[in-house]
């Protein structure tokens, strides 16, 4: 059983007078431990089927399920138990409060999640240290790079074990060299069974991923495998990035 599942989804919004067809009627399955890129101009309908895919909206028409769960007419809060449960977002922008330390980040959606304070503690520490940051758990973001940063942000998306991560431009704030050791990361956690999901324009960035879904007009005209992206010969340090 597919881990996403799509079948004829549409997804119509109304812009005043004008009804706008963000999605055209997609069809389409991800398997638990996939690393895929959805990938497509400005307009394509990529951001709303992310937010679709994410459980931040509901289709027009059309079945969606995620992990075996029919989330087509949910309602936002069961679409919120969903987000809580299963799924962590990355952002471009890293999404960090800027007023507390990596460790309080990570520990953000736990609290959401009713967590007590001590496990709470244990699971934003595995995290972290997951992320390669323990050396940095009483640092705020104003003290860290761009890469650790983006890490932290990684280390809060993997804190309640979701099944699937979704990446929103997550290396655009990014140098090159940085973006490719979070890209890296992000292939790692795939391998380790996590379920990787990126959006981009970029394609650089989807030809990284194992799979490549390109869509345009709200439909997918083209879903593809890449070539394996060859290992690195080096690690780059935690501290560096």
């Amino acid at each position: 059983m597919a881990l996403i599942e799509l079948r004829n989804v549409t997804k119509r919004y109304q812009v005043g007078e004008q009804e706008i067809n963000a999605l055209a009627g997609i069809d389409l399955e991800i398997a638990q431990g996939e690393f895929a890129a959805i990938i497509g101009p400005s307009g394509s309908g990529k951001s709303t089927l992310m937010h679709l895919l994410g459980c931040l909206d509901t289709p027009s028409t059309g079945i969606m399920k995620i992990d075996g769960v029919d989330v087509s007419k949910a309602s936002g809060n069961r679409l919120a138990e969903m987000r809580n449960q299963k799924i962590g977002f990355v952002f471009q922008s890293f999404n960090l409060l800027a007023k507390l330390n990596v460790l309080q980040n990570v520990e953000l959606p736990l609290i959401y999640a009713g967590i007590s304070a001590r496990v709470r503690k244990e699971k934003a520490l595995a995290a972290i240290e997951r992320v390669g940051l323990s050396h940095r758990i009483h640092n705020t973001p104003l003290q860290l790079s761009g890469g650790q940063m983006q890490r932290v942000a990684i280390a809060r998306a993997l804190v309640n074990s979701p099944k699937i991560v979704f990446g929103d431009e997550p290396t655009g704030n990014l140098d090159s060299n940085t973006g490719a050791t979070i890209l890296q990361m992000f292939r790692e956690l795939s391998q380790q069974g996590s379920t990787i999901v990126l959006v981009t324009h970029d394609n650089n960035i989807a030809a990284q991923a194992a799979r490549r879904i390109e869509i345009r007009d709200g439909l997918i005209v083209n879903d593809t495998i890449n070539p394996p992206v060859p290992a690195p010969a080096t690690s780059t340090p935690a501290a560096a990035v």
